[in-house]
């Protein structure tokens, strides 16, 4: 029996329908995503167009500043610090990586923890820590998504996320153990022992190692939901940490890639910026 796809470009355009239904019922008030791109970086470049074409959709409007990849540290600092302190703007998005020989940490620390719409800062990461309201990280807030729209039950199942990082491993891990999801959650890296036989005991499986095809049917328990997060371009294009094919044929559920967990990364970046002017009070909460 094949796995249930996660149609996750299916449920990014519900979503970006949704949110400009919401703002248009509210009158269409002005909500206003900034994005900050340093050099030239090719995907760095299509991703900012893509959530700039999917924000007007939703009914939002966009700002977008510019530099080079020969930009000091101080001149990206202070665009992101005039982005912050206009209130006119709700959501500010740093696209990363940054060019060599600049620090994030210092250009992250400038956006405000109401705007950081992509949930990175370590206020907003300490928010969700102690499970206060507050911006998530749009990818692992996807995954939850999709895990809500396909009904994949997590209360009291036993998840394994394949990764540690900041950006997904770390906040999706605390996203399903926190009450509501309930799940029971292993994070596994690089240095755990037997990494095959801890996913096999997962009734959901998140790969976000970035280590194209490393998870095999051989390693995946009979219906459980697989979701693939990691990004590895090959010769043959753009693959995932799950061996589509043949652990489709064992899961219950399963995201392709590309097509699963990306789109969800814009959707919810939205849904962060609306969240976000509700946060700032530009936007009714009901």
């Amino acid at each position: 029996m094949s796995a249930v796809v996660m149609d996750g470009n299916a449920l990014r355009d519900e979503i970006v329908a949704g949110l400009a239904a919401t703002i248009s019922a509210a009158g269409s008030p002005e909500i206003c995503l900034a994005t900050v791109l340093v050099g030239d970086d090719g995907p760095s470049r299509r991703y900012v167009n893509s959530k700039h074409k999917k924000a007007a959709e939703a009914g939002m409007v966009s700002r977008h500043a510019e530099l080079p990849a020969t930009a000091t540290q101080a001149e990206v600092e202070a665009v992101v610090a005039e982005l912050a302190a206009d209130p006119n703007v709700h959501g500010i998005l740093v696209q990363l990586p940054l060019p060599d020989g600049l620090d994030p940490e210092p250009v992250l620390d400038l956006v405000p923890a109401e705007k950081d719409v992509d949930g990175l800062t370590e206020r907003s990461m300490g928010r969700l820590v102690r499970n206060r309201p507050g911006l998530v990280s749009c990818t692992p807030l996807g995954v939850m998504r999709l895990l809500q729209k396909y009904d994949v039950p997590t209360s009291g199942r036993r998840a394994v996320v394949i990764g540690r990082s900041t950006l997904v491993g770390l906040p999706l891990s605390l996203l399903l153990n926190r009450k509501g999801a309930d799940a029971t959650v292993t994070m596994a890296h690089s240095r755990t022992s037997d990494m095959a036989s801890v996913v096999r005991e997962a009734d959901i499986v998140v790969g976000a190692a970035g280590q194209a095809r490393m998870i095999t049917a051989d390693m995946v328990k009979p219906g459980a939901a697989v979701i693939d997060v990691g990004v590895s371009r090959t010769e043959a294009g753009i693959v995932g940490d799950v061996d589509f094919g043949p652990v489709a044929e064992v899961a219950g559920w399963i995201t392709p890639m590309p097509g699963g967990t990306g789109p969800m990364t814009i959707a919810c970046l939205l849904e962060n910026t609306l969240t976000a002017a509700r946060l700032q009070g530009a936007f009714p909460t009901h």
